[in-house]
């Protein structure tokens, strides 16, 4: 079987990591897969679209993304019929050339072969498909999703609720500050705001625990601060060099603003399992997460409550301790094997109802 998945790829953003999860997990399973990615220069245009390692043999960039212009994207259909696929996977998000893909489909679909949509689109407007019904299954990453994006698009039976997955454990051996330095590690591109938090935080925070580092590295430019406690670099990290950086790390600050949207973070999917300590806002990203005792995250409102936990977690072992323990469990439960299997499972039967 000759898995097709239409996405991004090798890119910084959650639409691309999702696919690389279960697209390489797959491979690893024995199944051939083909990638139909974005052109470059297409791929580019975008702030949070950025390569982070050349492309495999298996990719074949073949589309344009809908432009910051507003611009209709496109797809060479003719590139993707070339290839020899069996079942398409389409990750679904809102700069997709919508009327080329439901094209696509429907060629495929009258060739027998069939395809299913992995929704990231996280508002009802930004779904841009004339019927949803071409595909055999639309996967959501949780209830939210059917709520408040799909709503009426697409018949209650083609819905399936399959998680965003999670990378296995990698513990370090880093004992907390061993060296006598509280540190903390942010990561990523998000907008400079989101981190005024956590600095402002971490200056309170001093007061009690005054040997305090807290290390930002960038894909762009670094922020305009100039706190002695701060140190930057500008540099796209891959995952081995996340995954370093963190077990370097006593706590893993992440910055995420709020929205109105449906959506999750990858990026804590992606490095939850390092199992350093993750310190997030408590809004839409993390929503969906066990919250009290089963929280496998540190969770705030506000400054206030930031700089509470942090003097709490930072004083309490035990607490540090559950914190772990919860991640690990989350962290297993979702684990990209176990979502992988979800994914197999789904595909293996759509097939076995199409031959019959």
């Amino acid at each position: 079987m000759n898995v097709g998945i239409f996405s991004r790829w090798n890119a910084t953003c959650g639409v691309s990591l999702h696919a690389e999860m279960i697209g390489r997990e797959l491979l690893r399973r024995g199944y051939p897969i083909t990638v139909f990615a974005p052109y470059l220069e297409s791929a580019s245009r975008w702030w949070h679209h950025k390569l982070i390692r050349p492309d495999e043999e298996y990719v074949v960039r073949c589309y344009e993304e809908l432009s910051p212009d507003g611009k209709e994207g496109k797809i060479d259909i003719e590139k993707v019929l070339e290839r020899e696929i069996d079942f398409l996977i389409v990750e679904s998000y809102e700069k997709l050339p919508y009327k080329d893909v439901e094209k696509l489909v429907k060629i495929l679909k009258d060739k027998g072969i069939p395809s299913i949509a992995i929704i990231h689109e996280g508002d009802y407007e930004d779904i841009r498909y004339t019927d949803m019904n071409i595909f055999e299954k639309v996967c959501v990453f949780d209830e939210r999703y059917v709520k408040e994006v799909l709503k009426d698009r697409v018949s209650e039976e083609k819905v399936e609720i399959i998680p965003y997955p999670c990378y296995p454990v990698r513990e370090g051996s880093r004992e907390f500050a061993e060296d006598g330095v509280i540190k903390f590690f942010s990561f990523g591109r998000q907008p400079k705001e989101e981190y005024c938090p956590y600095i402002e935080g971490l200056k309170v925070f001093k007061r009690d625990f005054p040997n305090v580092k807290y290390r930002i590295v960038r894909a762009m430019e670094p922020l305009k601060i100039f706190e002695d406690f701060v140190e930057q670099e500008e540099r796209i990290l891959d995952y081995e060099e996340i995954v370093k950086e963190l077990h370097s790390a006593d706590f893993h600050l992440l910055p995420k603003g709020n929205t109105k949207r449906v959506v999750v973070s990858s990026t804590l999917y992606q490095v939850l399992g390092t199992l350093t300590l993750t310190v997030v806002p408590d809004n839409r990203f993390f929503e969906t997460l066990p919250h009290g005792e089963e929280a496998p995250v540190i969770f705030y409102r506000d400054v206030l409550e930031l700089v509470k936990e942090l003097k709490k977690a930072s004083a309490d072992e035990e607490y540090r301790k559950k914190i772990r323990e919860n991640a690990s469990k989350f962290v297993e439960e979702n684990s990209v094997e176990r979502i992988t299997d979800r994914f197999e499972n789904l595909i293996n039967s759509i097939l076995v109802k199409n031959v019959h």
